[in-house]
């Protein structure tokens, strides 16, 4: 039996190991150390009764209505133990809390996926948005991951402008480059 939780500092060379483990077979993106630190507030994992992390499963804000599930790992000798579906849970609960309507997760499990309410979709349906992570991907070119959307109906949509469109209101500040009459300080003479 594991206990899911969110992820705090000491887990972190635990959750690298077992994503990095699954990346190496061409199953995820390597993390390294520095973007599981500055994500930390991201992941949940899932911990043996022993609190040794043998799980990881991470959930990103991609806009107002939607919610990414990604780095979902289990180390290899607790799969098909429940874990992996617990941990999924644990964002989805997270996404409801956070009133987001929609999770989506790119894939190579998609049963595994379904059994859990989310439905193939077709990649261009999804904001450009999701696809900043990609350009880091040495499939950029050649995806083959599934696109899969899980749509919470007891989470009210909400109105929120698209991606990339402008909101109402909104201005441009503009930045100057140079100024003159001002002395821009030396790198040594910087406190």
């Amino acid at each position: 039996m594991h206990t899911i939780r969110h992820a705090v500092s000491k887990d972190i060379p635990a959750i690298g190991e077992i994503v990095n483990g699954c990346a190496e077979y061409g199953l995820m993106l390597h993390r390294s150390l520095s973007f599981l630190y500055e994500h930390l507030r991201d992941f949940h994992v899932a911990v043996s009764q022993e609190d040794r992390v043998v799980g990881v499963c991470g959930l990103s804000v991609v806009w107002a209505n939607l919610a990414e599930v990604y780095a979902l790992a289990v180390s290899a000798d607790c799969r098909r133990s429940g874990a992996g579906s617990a941990l999924v849970k644990a964002c989805m609960h997270e996404a409801r809390q956070l009133g987001i309507r929609r999770l989506m997760a790119l894939t190579y499990e998609a049963d595994f996926f379904t059994k859990l309410g989310f439905a193939v979709v077709d990649r261009q349906s999804l904001p450009l948005k999701v696809w900043s992570e990609c350009l880091r991907c040495s499939k950029n070119q050649a995806c083959d991951e599934i696109a899969m959307v899980h749509v919470m109906d007891d989470v009210p949509e909400i109105a929120a402008p698209q991606p990339g469109q402008p909101v109402e209101g909104t201005y441009e500040v503009p930045v100057t480059l140079g100024l003159s009459g001002s002395k821009r300080p030396k790198m040594d003479e910087a406190h």
